[in-house]
């Protein structure tokens, strides 16, 4: 059976298990002193874009929605129901007012429509910020 460890026997290395050898513990510098340098590697090959996209492998595959948001508009449930193909729907927006961009109902985006070979697609021209 163990005998208790009082204050007293705190001051025995023994009584509390911690090595009687000095030399078996770690050598740490003394208060004043300076640790050894060590060498890094070479700075001027790190790439902070490769360390980044490391931690986002597991999740390159997660699929997303992403929104260009060209306007909004309000109307009551007898005007959805009328709509007739030719009728014109009155946006919230300007001609040349930049668009919305929501990942997943977020806003990350403001971008232009453009279009290329019969293509319409969007060129980012401002990322919005959370604290904006």
């Amino acid at each position: 059976m163990e005998k208790p460890v009082n204050n007293q026997d705190m001051n025995d290395a023994a009584a509390i298990g911690l090595p009687e050898e000095p030399s078996t513990a770690p050598d740490f510098p003394v208060f004043g002193e300076t640790a050894l340098a060590v060498p890094f590697d070479d700075l001027a090959s790190f790439d902070p874009a490769a360390t980044m996209n490391d931690g986002l492998d597991a999740v390159n595959d997660v699929p997303l929605t992403m929104q260009a948001v060209l306007g909004r508009a309000r109307m009551t449930i007898s005007e959805l129901v009328q709509m007739r193909p030719g009728r014109v729907v009155e946006l919230d927006r300007k001609v040349g007012e930049p668009v919305d961009i929501y990942v997943n109902d977020r806003l990350i985006a403001r971008g232009e429509v453009v279009l290329i070979d019969k293509v319409l697609g969007v060129t980012l021209t401002e990322i919005v910020r959370e604290e904006d």
